[in-house]
């Protein structure tokens, strides 16, 4: 019955990996981000020496560790799921898979876990210059293990340094150097990274641009952490544009059906070629019922000139079909046909561009109209609302971001080697799945309810959040913990 409803251990696993996956990355970034911008901002304090660059290091650090705790706890989940439901895989891919994960946790997870305590519990013990060298080596932390991470997936994404063990049929490294070294490592990371300074630039943009709108104490606090969050974000996604031309070039050379998803191309395209700006999909018979488009359009952020052809998806699919007809491996003979999710690939590409263009045009208009010698942003109170919403927008950018990535290479889970098909437990049941996606559904829900109403907490407690007898310019300085001033 469940069978008939299209219920599977294998569409129940990728349920799960999807849940998993999705829910990790939102904090993956987020947490990334926030230690990079802490950093920066406790460098300012530590050069300048002046004490609202402390303070804004101090606050929004401890949005860094509530991003920081909830994303263990979601990777611990993410790997769990690993062995249990990708048994198969593990088997195939532990040589290759194994040595990143180990080299990430040994080294990057140490790095960043260590020091991320030590900079907690040392802000009176050390000089600004040593204390900020620690949240320096947990940043630096966070963003080799992205590297190490990115280098496992983009192993997936285009295989290299590799050879197939023809006694065991497992997947074997031959050259360490090449799985470092992977074409795909060196475009995707720039793009994952930037987005995370977007992310937590416009966290800390947006939860200001409320604390403004709410008419919070510690203003000038909240208007230097705007502009700041502000300018990172423009630079940020400015460079995520950037860096997702850069990956682009990568894709058409090695996913060529992904990229015609993208741009929802069922059939090649003539030179040259229209962007569909919308389109609807009949994804059952491969055509394109109605689009919108702009000429040239297509041409242009291909190939960077104003002609060139687009190889459609009928076209790559009877590439694929023919490189792989005589594959060893009987379950990728029997592969009918390599089409992709077109409509989720599709509106993902332009939701993810779209999102990334207006947090640009955001920022620029923010710095417009808050710049020191004419602030008139509090008048501006559209645009503030939006700033405020902007919180959001990054997350589901990335979200779309990697449904691109992960979707995109359908039937593979390794591209070209191994089906996701293949990859799932032959021993996890049906049951099994169902229970565990609810409870990670429940858990995920509650550890996202949580993360929220502990960031609102200390946005509505403003530089109270942080402690300490300066902690607002009306708290005087005092030195005995039991004087009248203390219980005001």
């Amino acid at each position: 019955m469940l069978y008939s409803l299209g219920i599977s251990v294998l569409s129940l696993a990728r349920l799960q990996f999807a849940i998993t996956t999705v829910f990790h990355f939102f904090f993956v970034p987020f947490s990334i981000g926030m230690g990079f911008v802490v950093a920066i901002l406790e460098t300012v304090y530590a050069i300048r020496k002046e004490e609202i660059y402390k303070k804004m290091a101090q606050f929004w650090g401890k949005i860094f560790l509530l991003s920081f705790a909830v994303g263990i706890v979601t990777g611990l989940i993410q790997e769990f799921q690993f062995g249990m439901n990708w048994s198969n895989y593990s088997r195939f891919m532990g040589d290759i898979f194994g040595a990143p994960l180990a080299i990430e946790a040994l080294l990057a997870f140490f790095l960043e876990s260590t020091f991320v305590g030590v900079w907690m519990f040392t802000w009176d013990r050390f000089k600004p210059g040593i204390h900020a060298l620690f949240i320096w080596l947990t940043s630096i932390g966070t963003m080799l293990s992205a590297i190490w991470i990115l280098a496992a997936n983009s192993f997936m994404q285009h295989p290299t340094g590799f050879t197939i063990n023809g006694h065991t049929h497992r997947a074997e490294m031959t050259n360490f150097g090449q799985i470092v070294g992977n074409p795909q490592l060196w475009r995707v990371f720039p793009h994952v990274i930037l987005g995370a300074f977007v992310t937590a630039a416009f966290v800390i943009a947006g939860m200001s641009a409320w604390a403004l709108l709410r008419k919070q104490k510690d203003e000038i606090f909240f208007k230097k952490s705007l502009r700041f969050g502000l300018w990172i974000g423009l630079v940020a996604a400015f460079g995520v544009i950037i860096a997702g031309d850069f990956q682009t070039q990568q894709i058409i050379k090695d996913q060529p059906m992904k990229f015609a998803a993208t741009e929802g191309e069922y059939k090649d395209t003539s030179s040259p070629a229209s962007w569909k700006i919308v389109a609807t999909f009949d994804t059952k018979n491969h055509q394109v019922k109605n689009e919108i488009s702009v000429p040239y359009l297509l041409s242009l952020l291909t190939y960077h000139q104003p002609t060139g052809a687009v190889k459609g998806m009928n076209t790559v699919n009877q590439e694929l079909k023919q490189k792989f007809n005589h594959n060893k491996s009987k379950s990728i003979r029997n592969i009918k046909n390599y089409y992709v999710p077109t409509t989720t690939l599709f509106w993902s590409f332009r939701f993810m561009a779209g999102f990334g263009v207006l947090l640009f045009l955001i920022a620029a208009l923010g710095l417009f109209w808050s710049r020191p010698k004419k602030d008139t942003l509090a008048r501006q109170k559209w645009l503030m609302y939006l700033i405020g919403l902007s919180v959001w927008i990054p997350f589901i950018a990335n979200t779309c971001g990697w449904l691109i990535t992960e979707l995109g290479r359908y039937p593979w889970i390794v591209y070209g080697l191994y089906t996701i098909a293949d990859a799932v437990s032959p021993t996890t049941t049906v049951g099994q799945l169902i229970f565990s996606n609810l409870l990670y559904l429940v858990l995920f829900t509650t550890l996202g309810g949580v993360m929220i109403y502990y960031a609102r907490q200390t946005l509505h407690k403003g530089l109270d959040a942080i402690g300490g007898p300066t902690a607002t310019a009306k708290s005087p300085v005092t030195s005995d913990p039991f004087a009248k001033e203390a219980f005001n």
